[in-house]
């Protein structure tokens, strides 16, 4: 039986989050860690849940810290990172015993230029993501996509597939 995103998003509780797709927070560690580049105290790590559907996608974005991405259910999703060094790196997030080729988790590193979608238009994917040290919407930056293109220039047509929505 396929999964229903309305479904999911009732029994999770969850928002729409500015980068698009739906949201909730589950975990926010009362340790804290101090950041040596700001020394502001933050949370040592979060975790939400995190909801693509019907054609929603994670816009371009970065944020100074690793989140772990953990596939739950639903259809293989498709985590595309942007890294001087590296060009672009598409990591497929889903049920290796069901999907071939694919990952329970992937890792994007601090500060590098990532957004995600469902691998096939339509579908419906839930994962996880945890951000250690823990996650600050102070902290999170949308990619203005004509700057995006001009670093990347090689890779400006995946940029322009998750810009930012201009409705969002």
């Amino acid at each position: 039986m396929p999964i229903s995103a309305a479904d999911l998003i009732h029994q999770f509780n969850l928002q729409p989050h500015p980068e698009g797709g739906y949201f909730r927070e589950t975990y926010r560690a009362t340790d804290a860690v101090v950041r040596p580049a700001d020394g502001a105290p933050r949370a040592a790590s979060t975790a939400i849940y995190y909801l693509l559907c019907d054609g929603a996608y994670s816009s371009w974005h970065r944020i100074r810290s690793d989140e772990v991405w953990h596939f739950y259910a639903g259809d293989p999703l498709e985590v595309w990172v942007l890294d001087e060094q590296d060009g672009l790196t598409i990591h497929r997030l889903g049920n290796p015993l069901t999907h071939p080729g694919t990952v329970f988790q992937a890792v994007v590193p601090a500060g590098r230029w990532f957004g995600a979608r469902c691998a096939s238009s339509g579908h419906v994917a839930l994962v996880g993501c945890t951000v250690a040290p823990g996650f600050e919407f102070a902290e999170f930056e949308l990619a203005d996509a004509a700057a995006l293109s001009a670093a990347f220039p090689e890779y400006a047509e995946y940029v322009a597939r998750l810009a930012q929505r201009p409705d969002a």
